[in-house]
């Protein structure tokens, strides 16, 4: 299975990069080929609404031309997508929700053009946080559910830690074999 991590944290060595290593370790121990894109740094304008998109049959079509097209790449080569992400004020930073807001291109729906370039890959959530874990990353599963359906994907669910003494939240005996049973359950 081929699996690609979209690690929007803007700190790239911080709570989502630290819970990821296990998870990654994981999934290269059962064989899976990992591909691992931090998107802080990345250029992602935001989605301009403007359709041209919808009208190129069989491609991807944004008019943007920016980091985004080697992230549709990527995704168009994954059978999962894992969206490690923090969640601030309910939902992901701006770095992975201009990804998210980007994926018309992917479908299809609203112009000329037919189809769906990613329907039936599979989707999930690796998420750090405050608050409770309902609280903190129940908006953002619930839209990530729905753009699931919307595009034909298999949400897969989420595994999520809460920080309550940062880095070393992440690192607990518990974090780390929980990381590694989602990547397992993943991969079943």
């Amino acid at each position: 299975m081929n699996v690609l991590i979209l690690m929007g944290s803007p700190r790239l060595h911080g709570n989502t990069a630290e819970l990821c290593r296990p998870f990654v370790q994981q999934l290269r121990d059962l064989g899976a080929g990992v591909e691992y894109i931090p998107l802080a740094g990345k250029k992602i304008g935001p989605c301009r609404g403007c359709y041209a998109c919808q009208n190129v049959e069989g491609a991807y079509g944004c008019v943007q031309q920016d980091d985004m097209q080697e992230i549709v790449r990527a995704i168009l080569r994954a059978d999962l997508l894992v969206l490690a992400t923090p969640i601030y004020a309910w939902y992901c930073p701006s770095e992975m929700k201009a990804v998210l807001d980007r994926h018309y291109g992917l479908n299809k729906y609203y112009g000329t053009a037919r189809g769906s370039l990613w329907s039936g890959k599979q989707v999930a959530i690796l998420a750090t946080h405050g608050y409770g874990q309902e609280d903190a990353v129940g908006p953002f599963a619930t839209g990530v559910r729905r753009l699931c359906e919307h595009s034909e994907l298999q949400y897969r669910g989420l595994y999520s830690v809460q920080d309550t003494d940062d880095l070393d939240s992440f690192r607990t005996p518990e974090a780390v074999s929980g990381a590694r049973e989602f990547a397992r359950q993943l991969l079943l």
